[in-house]
């Protein structure tokens, strides 16, 4: 039934879809299986857009010109979301490489650098 569903109703469908979920609904036919491949892009590009952003907001931090107990709250929370951020795009990325969502060698070896560094030292972007 899920594969005769109109190409609008999929999208919508697909985009309500959670992360850990998402690449399993690949599995139901061709058309369901480009969808969730373009969402796992969108996906991917959010999380690195929003971890930039997260990025920026750390910045003032840095400097050291801050009261030092507002400065081990933010760092703390500051890194705690930069760590999920992370957690959640690599997930994506991983899932998309292993079923054969990647095409492009460059972004292969982009995601096996990633997924690499965040086993060994745990920050694939350093950023902390």
């Amino acid at each position: 039934m899920l594969d005769r569903l109109p190409v609008e109703i999929v999208e919508r469908i697909v985009a309500k879809i959670p992360d850990t979920d998402l690449i399993a609904a690949s599995k139901v036919d061709r058309v369901w299986w480009q969808e969730v491949r373009q969402e796992a892009y969108k996906r991917w590009k959010n999380y690195a857009t929003t971890i930039g952003y997260v990025r920026a907001l750390g910045k003032p931090f840095e400097k050291g010109n801050v009261d030092w107990i507002t400065f081990e709250d933010v760092n703390d929370f500051y890194k705690r979301w930069i760590d999920r951020l992370t957690e959640d795009q690599l997930y994506i990325m991983e899932k998309m490489l292993r079923n054969g969502m990647v095409v492009d060698p460059q972004e292969r070896e982009t995601i096996e650098h990633a997924l690499s560094e965040h086993r060994w030292r745990g920050d694939p972007w350093g950023v902390v």
